[in-house]
């Protein structure tokens, strides 16, 4: 009976570990773009956002589906506005601050800022080993600025790092809140539509000597990191409560940390105790939630 009971938090706690662990690639993916294509942040943003939608629209036509109710349909487009907005900042502070630091603050900030939320506007109380993590993961934060960054403007990563945080944890805190959050086709035509003018001034389209492998690299964008992910997590926040969902996303950045060392990152000895710490808090959370 208790493993019955216990069947869909277990469940939502892998969906939303496969999804932290598909976004730290995707940052790596995004690296490697601003390494080789000539593409920007808002660029890489809208074609992530625009594959997605295509990807869901095409598998619509295939299956079409009910009319949507109209509320639903706000939901999805506001929901892809806010989704398009961190994810571009994102993107903006790892080519400032690097991978590796850019995807740590950003996710090592989220934590803190979804315990706050959701302690005040969900009413969910901490136990002093989730208490523990957050604590934990602060430690950590403060050391992955401290250390030296490979970055070329890391000021600016770090403040676009912690505003993603911020959109981030919004994000979450409604998804949770009212359980209507959704990944679907409306919400990735929202995003992608914002995103346009802006890419088209800054330059939709990589270099023609590295059309083949961008393509390559923004498709793994549009369906991993993106499709299937934000699909995993939202359906994982249905049973997961909102600050253990923040903890576990500290996968993202120590997949990060791992696929910013075979790019060549330098990685400093603050990061790494960074990591280890944003790792301890997860262990120890996980303890929290058995």
């Amino acid at each position: 009976m208790i493993t019955h009971a216990l069947t869909p938090l277990r469940r939502g706690l892998l969906s939303v570990s496969a999804a932290a662990i598909a976004w730290g690639a995707g940052g790596a993916a995004a690296a490697e773009l601003f390494r080789t294509s000539g593409l920007g942040p808002v660029t890489v943003s809208f074609w992530r956002f625009a594959i997605a939608a295509a990807v869901l629209t095409a598998q619509r036509l295939r299956r079409p589906a009910g009319v949507r109710p109209t509320s639903w349909r706000r939901t999805a487009a506001a929901t892809g506005v806010v989704l398009a907005a961190y994810q571009t900042a994102y993107f903006g502070a790892v080519q400032d601050a690097g991978l590796a630091l850019g995807t740590m603050v950003t996710l090592g900030a989220s934590p803190i800022l979804v315990s706050a939320g959701a302690h005040v506007l969900l009413k969910e109380r901490l136990t002093r080993r989730g208490t523990a993590a957050i604590g934990t993961a602060l430690l950590g934060l403060l050391l992955l600025v401290a250390g030296p960054v490979s970055g070329p403007r890391p000021v600016t990563g770090i403040a676009l790092a912690l505003l993603s945080a911020v959109g981030y944890s919004a994000v979450t805190l409604q998804a949770r809140r009212t359980g209507k959050a959704t990944a679907d086709a409306e919400t990735w035509s929202a995003g992608a539509l914002c995103l346009l003018p802006l890419a088209l001034a800054q330059g939709a389209w990589p270099r023609a000597d590295h059309v083949a492998e961008s393509t390559g690299w923004l498709v793994f964008l549009g369906v991993v990191p993106t499709l299937l992910a934000y699909r995993w997590y939202f359906s994982g926040l249905t049973t997961v409560r909102s600050t253990t969902a923040a903890v576990l996303v500290l996968l993202e950045p120590t997949t990060a940390a791992f696929l910013a060392v075979l790019l060549g990152e330098q990685i400093s000895k603050f990061l790494v105790l960074g990591a280890v710490l944003l790792l301890t808090a997860i262990a120890v959370l996980a303890r929290d939630t058995s």
